[in-house]
């Protein structure tokens, strides 16, 4: 797969005021820490380039130069390192990962088919009986026909990969893999060709089968965390209308706006940058600010965030900040680092791997040296060298972690959990402290009436009538408590004020408290004025989930400490958090105080699990050790979680802390299994009592115990 790069890379460079420009580029087949490391060094040290940071989740390698900077040499570094490159586009990085899970599929399926089939023809020279020499060379050319163009193909993902670290002289867990591959396959011809009895076709199928199961299920579990950000970059890339002279609209790029353009916004639409309302007011959804889901008001001059809907009349704003400046680019570059901090997260069985792969390919070297030493001929030698290479192969290691992570994944799917991160179970079950937001997390997001008690019932209904005739959230709410009626006739709206209808020679009026004029007493409320009657106060609050205090209770009682964080003012906040029984809580806290907050607390050591709903919740959970999302939550806020609630509760927080704690028991005891298995075959292979195919027997043998003990966490045992 290869990342085609443009002729012209100019359009993909973006200059900032001190001089200095920035360029984007998509990095393919980094892995790992070294990889990261390798790669920053090597382009942070071109001419012209300040600074190179890499995100291994979404492959976007940041680069800072020089005003006569050349973003092509950072593309020819990228290729002379071993890597593949090119400038980086949303769409086209979401291309290529859908062509590598399928390309890693297809190499699947062969494997699988030339498994089978090999098998097949080799098992019946093993169990055939008295089979003469004819007949039986006549099965193995037919295996090999299977064999070799099947193994060859679905080993192309190893084999690229060891070449690619072999050239930099280095070496990694393909490498092993790789060498057993083709030494079984050249070990078989050549005792095929020389009317041998022992050729091993089917064990190096077979190999590169069970090894590439494991690589796809790695695969599409990473490809789901690196989402989020890109997701979010690709907000920056809608057309919006902007207006030239004399007036006219024209179609452009958000990327192409720059400060003091005016562009139309009409209702419904998102604010593709920061700006100014230039001729009128409207109310907006400023979820990406606060995370509170109810409308506000906002006059003509007031400032705009990036991300902001328009739900009132439609605008007109005056761009005050370019798109790479804007609060979504902001959150974008906090997601970014937060993945990348939790991409460098090495599990157990990389680390493992990193002495592993040196160990085999040494201990195949002695043994093969060691048999020709005694006087053994080279064929029996190399036989008894790849027979420890494949009965030493890590495909136990290698499943160790994915064989819990699969089971656990089922069993917490059948409890309402979708994992989505491929280590967020391992780093869950680290946690000691838990952060939510409240409104759509704590709280059902759905504003009540909380006064009613307190209003006249004819008072209700003649405010009600009103309601009716409004989309608002709080006008719903209010005609909801109120229950089915009449709608006022020609009733008026002014967008950021309220509601107006004459009833009887009566002026109606609903809406905010200038509207009604009266003094603002803060807090989520409508007003409603009869003619020159006293106004009337409709005063709402947002309910809390019914499970909210026995779920936090049980993660108090595991230990983790919890709190809050909203963007809502501090009178709400603190009666949630009285209902909900948690002491830590903080209000009125914009998204990056909350992404600031969560990185504070990893700075004191906690591991800390985030639980939020909104796009202003994203950040924080991109930097948070783990984090989880409900169903009702945005779609950026999911793509930002390792993990999504698909039912509207809670209850699933425990259940996943309790089954992430136990998989960490069942993956320490995988590793258990897999090295004693090694400690006791090494010697039999070493010694020759161990055939090729015995090994791969053996080595399937070990990966079959491994996916055995993590069946304890198989869906069906779940109380």
């Amino acid at each position: 797969m290869n990342l085609a790069a443009p002729a012209d890379l100019s359009r993909f460079l973006s200059r900032k005021p001190d001089g200095s420009v920035t360029f984007d580029a998509m990095v393919r087949g980094a892995r790992c820490a070294g990889c990261l490391a390798k790669i920053e060094k090597g382009v942070g040290g071109l001419p012209g380039v300040a600074s190179a940071r890499l995100n291994l989740s979404t492959g976007k390698l940041a680069v800072v130069g020089s005003a006569d900077f050349r973003p092509e040499t950072v593309l020819q570094r990228l290729h002379d390192l071993g890597y593949e490159g090119a400038p980086f586009e949303a769409g086209a990085t979401l291309d290529e990962d859908a062509r590598e899970g399928r390309f890693l599929l297809h190499c699947l399926v062969v494997a699988a088919f030339g498994t089978v089939f090999t098998m097949g023809l080799t098992d019946a020279v093993w169990y055939g009986g008295d089979m003469d020499a004819g007949l039986s060379q006549l099965f193995f050319w037919l295996a090999a026909a299977v064999s070799v163009p099947a193994t060859l193909y679905s080993g192309q993902p190893f084999f690229f990969s060891a070449w690619k670290v072999l050239r930099q002289r280095r070496s990694n867990m393909d490498v092993p893999i790789s060498l057993a591959l083709v030494l079984s396959l050249g070990l078989s011809l050549w005792q095929t060709a020389h009317g041998g009895s022992h050729v091993y076709f089917d064990a190096a199928v077979m190999l590169s089968f069970l090894l590439l199961a494991g690589r796809y299920l790695d695969f599409q579990l990473r490809n789901k965390a690196r989402g989020a950000a890109r997701h979010l970059l690709a907000m920056q890339s809608i057309l919006v209308r902007r207006q030239g002279a004399g007036g006219t609209l024209e179609t452009v790029a958000a990327a192409d706006l720059n400060p003091g353009d005016r562009i139309t916004l009409a209702s419904g639409e998102r604010t593709p940058v920061d700006g100014v309302l230039e001729d009128r007011g409207t109310e907006l959804d400023l979820s990406l600010v606060t995370g509170e889901s109810v409308p506000v008001s906002r006059g003509a001059g007031a400032a705009i965030s990036a991300g902001s809907i328009v739900t009132g009349a439609p605008v007109i704003l005056r761009v005050t900040a370019r798109v790479e400046n804007s609060l979504v680019a902001d959150l974008a570059r906090l997601m970014e680092a937060g993945r990348q901090s939790k991409s460098l997260y090495v599990t157990l069985a990389e680390r493992a791997a990193r002495a592993y792969v040196p160990f085999v390919a040494v201990a195949s070297l002695a043994v093969l040296a060691g048999w020709l030493w005694t006087g053994a001929d080279f064929t029996r030698a190399l036989t008894n060298a790849v027979a420890v290479l494949i009965i030493t192969c890590p495909c136990a290691l290698g499943l160790a972690v994915p064989a819990v992570q699969t089971a656990a994944t089922g069993r917490l799917f059948r409890k309402g959990i979708f994992i989505k991160s491929g280590d967020a179970l391992e780093r869950l079950a680290d946690i000691d402290r838990a952060v939510f937001d409240k409104t759509g997390t704590l709280t059902l997001g759905r504003p009540v009436l909380e006064n009613r008690d307190e209003i006249a019932p004819q008072v209700l209904e003649q405010a009600a009538r009103l309601a009716r005739a409004s989309h608002h959230p709080l006008a719903r709410a209010l005609a909801s408590s109120a229950g089915a009626g009449d709608v006022a006739r020609d009733v008026t709206e002014v967008p950021g004020s309220g509601l107006e209808a004459q009833d009887g020679g009566i002026t109606l009026r609903l809406g905010n408290a200038a509207w009604c004029g009266v003094e603002d007493r803060g807090g989520a409320s409508l007003w409603f004025r009869a003619g020159t009657l006293p106004a009337v106060r409709f005063l709402f609050r947002d309910q809390i989930r019914t499970e909210s205090r026995q779920m936090l209770a049980a993660l108090e009682a595991r230990g983790v400490v919890t709190e809050m964080l909203t963007g809502d003012q501090p009178g709400p906040a603190a009666q949630i958090a009285a209902d909900a029984g948690i002491a830590l809580w903080r209000a009125a806290v914009d998204p990056k105080e909350k992404a600031a907050h969560l990185q504070a607390l990893a700075g004191r050591g906690h591991h800390v699990l985030m639980v939020g709903d909104g796009i202003n919740d994203a950040a924080a959970m991109a930097l948070a050790h783990v984090s989880i999302a409900p169903g009702t939550a945005i779609d950026i806020s999911q793509r930002a979680a390792d993990m999504v609630l698909r039912a509207d509760t809670l209850s699933p927080v425990v259940e996943a802390l309790d089954v992430a704690r136990k998989a960490r028991r069942l993956v320490m005891q995988n590793f258990a299994v897999a090295g004693l298995y090694n400690i006791a075959a090494i010697p039999l292979a070493a010694l020759g009592l161990v055939t090729p195919l015995m090994a791969a027997a053996a080595m399937a043998s070990s990966s079959l115990l491994v996916t055995l003990n993590a069946l304890r966490l198989a869906p069906w045992r779940a109380s």
